[in-house]
């Protein structure tokens, strides 16, 4: 394993392979925070029409 790092240089591996993590990284949060369950910032949005939908259920006698 040690001779890998006679093909490449570590300096330059890391650093290109940290960028890559951090642009997933980013890539990742904002594809959760486009959705509706995963939005932390804004929380889940209101949907109009499940709003508008009452529900009649019968009553129980006690």
């Amino acid at each position: 394993m040690h001779k890998v790092w006679l093909l490449f240089d570590p300096r330059r591996t890391l650093v290109t392979l940290f960028t890559f993590l951090f642009i997933l990284a980013l890539l990742i949060h904002f594809i959760l925070l486009s959705t509706d369950r995963f939005n932390w910032l804004e929380g889940p949005r209101q949907n109009k029409a499940a709003s508008n939908i009452t529900l009649a259920l019968p009553s129980m006698p006690a």
